[in-house]
């Protein structure tokens, strides 16, 4: 009964304590706050490309023959007229001899009838014989000479083979992979060429876009014709595989004019000089061009979050955050290129929002812009 009642008392005297103490709310989060803000902004697009030399050469025999030498090795830089491969020209050397025989044998018919037409002009000037007589010695010279022109020319034409049987480069360059080596035999017909010579002084970087894209690109670019647009579009650069860009800037050349109905693409190229070589034939990468947006709104990336795929950004208004739903148009060096949801002056809450809730109350700090796309973002 006593434990009872002192437990009573207890109770009573500590209630009666705590009516007496105030409560403290708990001090608010800071959290940085930055205001909307216009700006001119450079981005880029980006497309993968694959660079070809401006001229290419298959380098294919004109004449059928097993290679007896070749003078080069893969990779190795040649020039206009340089020998690659020499054919074996043994059968071609002996049908040659034998064509010259039969020149011989020609130029001698020729003769033997030119003599025949020599004897027979003064008798029928002296009507000693009929015309006819000439008339048909006359055909036979002619026959003599066609048949002394078709034996040149089966001779002419054994020796060109045999020049062919030289093959030289048609182009400065570098040479590819040598695809048929000593003992190989080679057509003007096989499927793969003997190599390929490929002058890259100066290399094509191709890309394609497709029709959105397409739109995209040149609808925003300065000039009245497509032409113009190309000719205005800034000096692009080249990422190589390994990510870094390559030290030249190239420039925007031609399209193919339309758009392919198969792919749906329409493609681009870009020529970029490669006097040191840095470039190769095949060689991939990403091109990437300058987009110039102007006067567009802005906030830190840091400043948005994803949410069962829409893009959100937190609003700070009276001492208050509510999310709101914005859209992007890029998102470039930090920033967050805003095409819809909010206005300039619009005050976002610009980190650390993984940690707000709507209606959620904060400390807001004022923060500049450039200090805080310098800065890592908080998730």
């Amino acid at each position: 009964m006593n434990k009872t009642f002192y437990l009573f008392v207890a109770m009573v005297l500590l209630l009666s304590c705590n009516r007496g103490i105030k409560r403290v709310a708990p001090p608010l989060r800071p959290f940085p706050v930055v205001q909307v803000s216009e700006r001119t902004v450079i981005g880029k697009f980006v497309f993968p490309a694959k660079m070809t030399g401006i001229n290419n050469n298959s380098v294919r025999p004109k004449v059928s023959g097993y290679i007896e030498k070749v003078f080069v090795r893969d990779g190795e830089r040649v020039k206009v007229g340089q020998p690659l491969f020499k054919l074996e020209t043994n059968i071609m050397s002996q049908n040659a001899t034998s064509a010259m025989a039969q020149v011989y044998s020609a130029e001698a018919g020729v003769s033997a009838a030119q003599v025949e037409v020599s004897k027979l002009l003064p008798l029928v000037q002296k009507n000693i014989i009929s015309p006819i007589q000439l008339e048909t010695a006359n055909a036979n010279l002619l026959k003599a000479k066609a048949q002394l022109n078709m034996a040149k020319a089966d001779y002419d034409g054994i020796q060109e083979s045999i020049k062919f049987s030289l093959v030289t480069s048609q182009v400065n360059g570098v040479l590819g992979k040598i695809n048929y080596l000593e003992g190989s035999l080679v057509s003007p017909s096989d499927p793969l060429p003997l190599t390929i010579v490929s002058d890259i002084s100066k290399v094509y970087a191709y890309f394609t876009l497709n029709e959105k894209q397409y739109l995209s690109f040149f609808q925003n670019s300065i000039g009245a014709t497509l032409a113009e647009k190309i000719s205005n579009v800034p000096e692009i650069t080249f990422e190589l595989a390994n990510g870094i860009d390559y030290e030249v800037k190239g420039r925007l050349e031609t399209n193919t004019g339309q758009i392919d109905p198969g792919t749906g693409t329409i493609q681009f190229r870009v020529i970029f000089d490669n006097s040191g070589g840095t470039l190769s034939n095949g060689s991939t990468g990403n091109i990437k061009i300058p987009n110039i947006l102007s006067n567009v709104l802005v906030i830190p990336e840091s400043a948005t979050f994803t949410q069962q795929g829409f893009i959100y950004a937190y609003l700070y208004r009276g001492d208050t955050v509510a999310s709101t739903v914005i859209g992007l148009i890029d998102r470039i060096q930090n920033m967050a290129i805003v095409s819809k949801g909010l206005n300039k002056g619009d005050v976002v809450v610009a980190n650390g929002v993984i940690a707000l809730r709507n209606g959620m109350k904060i400390k807001p700090i004022q923060s500049n812009l450039d200090s805080l796309i310098q800065i890592k973002v908080v998730k």
